[in-house]
């Protein structure tokens, strides 16, 4: 018989699946109903035959207005859901007019450095009406207040917004890198976030624990999985110290994860992060109300498969990518665009990132069952083989001192460089298959293509320059001053939450680069340990 092949994460997928492979398989404690414990068959009884998930494309570059022109378009092609991506300046807490901004301004996401972008970047969008997910971490707080300050302008009480913020600074010491301040006052920027959102913005999910880009730095499933759950047991923990109950926050966890190629493996992930979490939630913590055990997720096609070679090659990856997380239950999906691996997406392709959620809403009958998979010897073996791999990797933590006391020693990165480095050795070697890469090439001149990639303007950044000239010649010094003063005295006590000094400062024309240098003075900026 064919030897078995291995997944993605090194478990053994057999070339045939039989009544043998659940022979002691109980479908009552392992699967239950759809919408009910532990919640491996999805979050909702009926999933998408009442309406298919949230589809929400990740867009933003350059300037405020530019970005606001793309969504306004996404809206308009029928996305459900708002993405913002911001510069890296803007995700490092600096201003556009920073040294370190020096060449970055509007190059990876949009640069929003005060009140008056937030408000250019959703002009004429209403934000009652949208769910808006923002991909920022360390300086999350500031702009989910900028955004609430947009609202309350014209008239939208917090209560009615809906949305995220990732605001998941642990996987930024992991694998992304784009952290402020050390993780302990991280973390309580994270708990005056939580605790912010339950009295002001109930409807807002104050974090998205993301697995996404640890994925993307070559993290597998199973440690995927594992770190994510690790991290938000660390922010649950976190949240309980402050005062938090597992009822509140559980209901407004949300989670980000990435859906490769690998498309059976990547349906057991979901199923398996789905029953682990519930457990964790219900066991654990001891959470009564239901709602609290559910892991409710977001989804990404992976950009790191995506190729420069033969790039339209990337709608077949994309479309094989997007059915796994629908099959898997995901609440929101982003689809990538065939040209992202080469700059930033131009509307085209955008547009058509998007027919490919809508194909698979309309044109498929994936919607109308809930969790097709369910019993699938294959599928449940390997849901069953995930969770175990991901449990032990949780338990290693554990031992550890928990997430941040791993991390710290630098253990998730370094498994994750381990992984990254067998996945490039495998594809070096021709071992693993990557169509137009290593195989199915053509030759240079089939390559060329007439095709105008998205170019970002570089005269951006001498604009975004002279309107934050502008914005601190006209605004008034004096209030400013005094309302960072206020914001440094509550970070520095520890008593009070940060995030009602910080809206009085950003309300008063304070940048997103002040307010985060006021924190820097007081908790300073993180370093990490030599070999992290």
């Amino acid at each position: 018989m064919t030897p078995a092949r291995e997944s993605e994460s090194g478990l053994p997928v057999e070339p045939v699946y039989g009544p043998e492979a659940l022979a002691d398989w109980n479908p009552a404690a392992k699967l239950g109903v759809p919408g009910g414990y532990p919640f491996t068959r999805g979050v909702y009884p009926t999933m998408y035959t009442g309406r298919p998930w949230t589809m929400r494309q990740y867009a933003g570059f350059g300037t405020a207005a530019e970005s606001n022109a793309r969504y306004r378009q996404l809206i308009a092609d029928g996305t459900t859901g708002l993405s913002v991506a911001f510069d890296l300046p803007t995700q490092m807490g600096h201003d556009s007019d920073a040294p370190l901004a020096h060449g970055e301004v509007g190059r990876v996401g949009v640069a929003v450095d005060s009140l008056d972008d937030m408000r250019e970047l959703f002009e004429g969008i209403a934000l009652d009406r949208v769910s808006t997910s923002m991909t920022i971490n360390a300086p999350a707080a500031p702009l989910l207040l900028l955004y609430e300050l947009v609202a309350e302008e014209r008239g939208v009480p917090g209560t009615r917004l809906d949305g995220t913020v990732q605001n998941d600074v642990l996987k930024e010491y992991i694998a992304r890198g784009t952290y402020i301040f050390p993780p302990e006052p991280s973390l309580r920027l994270t708990a005056d976030t939580f605790r912010y959102c339950r009295d002001r913005l109930p409807r807002w999910n104050p974090v998205s624990v993301s697995g996404y880009h640890m994925a993307e730095a070559g993290a597998s499933p199973v440690q995927e999985v594992a770190f994510t759950l690790a991290n938000a047991v660390a922010y649950v923990r976190t949240a309980l110290a402050a005062g938090l109950t597992a009822d509140e926050l559980g209901p407004r966890l949300s989670f980000f994860f990435v859906a490769r190629t690998t498309f059976l493996e990547e349906i057991a992930k979901f199923r398996a992060a789905r029953r682990i979490w519930a457990r964790i939630m219900r066991d654990e913590f001891g959470a009564r109300h239901p709602k609290a055990w559910t892991l409710r997720f977001h989804t990404q096609t992976a950009g790191v498969q995506l190729t420069a070679q033969q790039p339209e090659v990337n709608l077949v990856r994309v479309a094989v990518q997007a059915l796994a997380a629908v099959l898997g239950g995901t609440q929101s999906l982003h689809t990538n665009a065939f040209d992202e691996a080469i700059a930033l997406p131009t509307a085209h392709a955008a547009r058509l990132a998007l027919r490919t959620q809508q194909v698979l809403a309309y044109e498929t009958d994936v919607t109308a069952t809930v969790d097709p998979f369910a019993g699938s010897y294959a599928v449940e073996s390997l849901t069953d083989g995930v969770e175990e791999a991901a449990l032990a990797l949780m338990e290693r933590i554990e031992e550890l001192g928990g997430a941040v006391a791993a991390l710290e020693r630098g253990f998730q990165t370094g498994e994750i460089e381990r992984n990254a480095y067998r996945i490039a050795r495998e594809t070096d070697s021709g071992e693993r298959v990557v169509v137009g890469v290593n195989r199915f090439r053509l030759g240079a001149a089939d390559e060329e293509r007439s095709y105008e990639p998205l170019r970002v303007d570089p005269a951006i950044e001498a604009r975004q320059k002279a309107r934050l000239a502008a914005l601190r010649a006209a605004r008034d010094g004096g209030a400013v001053a005094e309302t960072l003063t206020a914001l440094r005295h509550t970070a520095a006590d520890g008593s009070a939450n940060v995030l009602y000094p910080m809206k009085e400062a950003l309300r008063a024309r304070a940048t997103v680069g002040e307010v985060c240098d006021a924190l820097r003075e007081v908790w300073g900026v993180h370093h990490p340990a030599a070999g992290f």
